[in-house]
């Protein structure tokens, strides 16, 4: 950047929360017309997935015509590492260094960090990006837009004061069904609401996991759907869920969560 060269902002994008799901909301039910119109007078992004990312804006463009064709938007996707292993460096894995990727914004050019679904970097990757910007004095701004993590909680009944999000448990059942109960223990010392998520395809594994792990009394709460018409939001003790013939979807997103 030259000394002459005002840097660009980097506007955080959320996304609907319909990506992989059989039907979709109409954008401006879920997103601000600020929203929408600033994502289409963005020419250069980094993205979760470029694919996606193109089917966003595609969407977009239909409301509020694009700077530049879908063809001709810069859009450059977050290495794999950053996803199997985290924008910080999880299991003992080096930080990753996002600065290469906001050359535009050094060159003066405004730039969108967008996920899949939802608010980027909030249960998805980007956070390197958002860190790096900080880092070269790059303007963050943080777009109005719907998060699943925090509809579920305030729809929950669950404690909104104490809260933890905790992404992923384990795939392998013996260490999860011993996360579960780690995460039970913190939720009755510390009166904490614990979130959680799974890919789709593995909610049923999880969910006969938790109804076998937790105790009767916890309190259970499956979100799904979120923002679309058959969205449902159940909270329900883990002995109530029993009585039921209940199995979440495996193809919708859900955020789990457990607490008093």
């Amino acid at each position: 950047m030259s000394a002459t060269t005002t840097p660009g902002r980097l506007y955080l994008v959320p996304a609907p929360l319909d990506f992989g799901c059989d039907s979709q909301s109409p954008l401006t039910d879920v997103l601000p017309e600020l929203t929408l119109r600033t994502a289409a007078r963005l020419t250069h992004w980094v993205s979760e997935n470029a694919k996606s990312c193109r089917a966003y804006l595609k969407r977009v463009d239909a409301l509020f015509p694009l700077a530049a064709p879908l063809q001709s938007q810069a859009i450059q996707e977050l290495p794999r590492e950053a996803h199997k292993k985290g924008d910080h460096g999880g299991k003992g894995s080096a930080q990753f260094d996002a600065k290469a990727l906001l050359a535009p914004a050094l060159a003066g050019h405004d730039m969108g960090l967008v996920s899949e679904a939802g608010m980027p970097a909030v249960a998805d990757p980007g956070s390197s990006i958002v860190r790096a910007a900080h880092d070269l004095g790059i303007t963050v701004v943080p777009l109005i837009g719907p998060v699943s993590l925090l509809l579920s909680l305030a729809a929950s009944g669950l404690n909104g004061q104490n809260f933890a999000f905790v992404g992923y448990l384990p795939q392998d059942a013996a260490p999860r069904a011993q996360r579960i109960k780690e995460l039970e223990g913190l939720s009755q010392r510390l009166n904490q609401a614990q979130l959680f998520i799974e890919t789709p395809y593995r909610n049923p594994a999880l969910w006969q996991a938790l109804l076998q792990s937790l105790q009767p009394a916890t309190r259970l709460v499956v979100a799904s759907g979120l923002t679309l018409e058959s969205a449902s939001v159940q909270s329900k003790t883990v002995r109530d869920w029993k009585k039921l013939d209940r199995v979440p979807d495996k193809h919708t997103p859900v955020v789990f969560a457990l607490g008093q």
